[in-house]
């Protein structure tokens, strides 16, 4: 029994580890489509694109994944994506906004809805929730390695446009106008190793989701990240203390 108990826990931490990869893998191929949809296809004459594809090698990600997502965005194959964004409530009454990347606007439509009501949530209508939510330009510089001390990056974020900057221990949160992004970036991109450079909604105030309402929450949130055409869940909500 103990060495039947020993490989279920080792199946289960490899498939929390797959899961927690495909995220990742899910949100650069977002990132890369974008990119490669802003600009050129072609990573020499597109230095967003370029930041995204070093961030995709760091995260190990398979080539033949990276490619896909720039073909999206290049056409190549005949297939046509369109970015949606879908609104709704969660459980407990939590505001919840996806947004998708779609060859099929009827398939992702019906995959989203159906996720919303089978965890106790409602899918709502466009502009439902999203006033709940800020959208900023979102710049990551990470701390490690990094030979700059609070105050330089500071000064030079705001030589860069930037409107606010949060520090932690292990990183610089730079946020602009979206407008502001790309000009920051690239005045930013210069002097450090960007880890983000984003467009995202952040919201305005959070909801705390009930004890009881917690498991069907985070069903929700698990089967919205599960589906491949869905590139980010962005959650006015927050778990009760002591809850991950």
């Amino acid at each position: 029994m103990s060495g039947h108990s020993k490989w279920h826990n080792i199946q289960g931490r490899k498939n929390a580890q797959d899961a927690k990869r495909g995220k990742i893998f899910q949100k650069i191929s977002r990132d890369l489509y974008q990119a490669a949809k802003a600009g050129d296809p072609d990573p020499a004459n597109n230095p967003q694109l370029r930041l995204v594809m070093d961030k995709a090698r760091a995260a190990n990600m398979p080539k033949d994944n990276v490619q896909r997502a720039i073909d999206k965005a290049s056409g190549v194959g005949g297939a046509k994506f369109e970015e949606i964004t879908y609104e709704g409530y969660g459980p407990g009454g939590t505001a919840i906004m996806v947004a998708a990347l779609t060859d099929n606007k009827n398939r992702t439509a019906a995959a989203v809805r159906s996720a919303f009501t089978h965890h106790g949530g409602a899918l709502g209508a466009a502009g439902s929730v999203s006033y709940m939510f800020d959208r900023k330009g979102y710049i990551v510089i990470l701390r490690d390695g990094l030979d700059a001390d609070e105050d330089t990056v500071l000064m030079d974020a705001l030589d860069a446009g930037a409107d606010d900057m949060k520090t932690s221990d292990d990183q610089f949160e730079i946020f602009t106008d979206p407008s502001s992004l790309t000009a920051a970036r690239d005045a930013l991109q210069e002097k450090y190793n960007l880890d983000t450079a984003e467009v995202r909604m952040f919201p305005e105030n959070t909801t705390e989701v009930p004890e009881d309402k917690v498991s069907q929450y985070q069903g929700l949130i698990d089967e919205l990240e599960a589906n491949d055409d869905v590139s980010d869940v962005y959650e006015a909500a927050t778990l009760p203390e002591g809850v991950e």
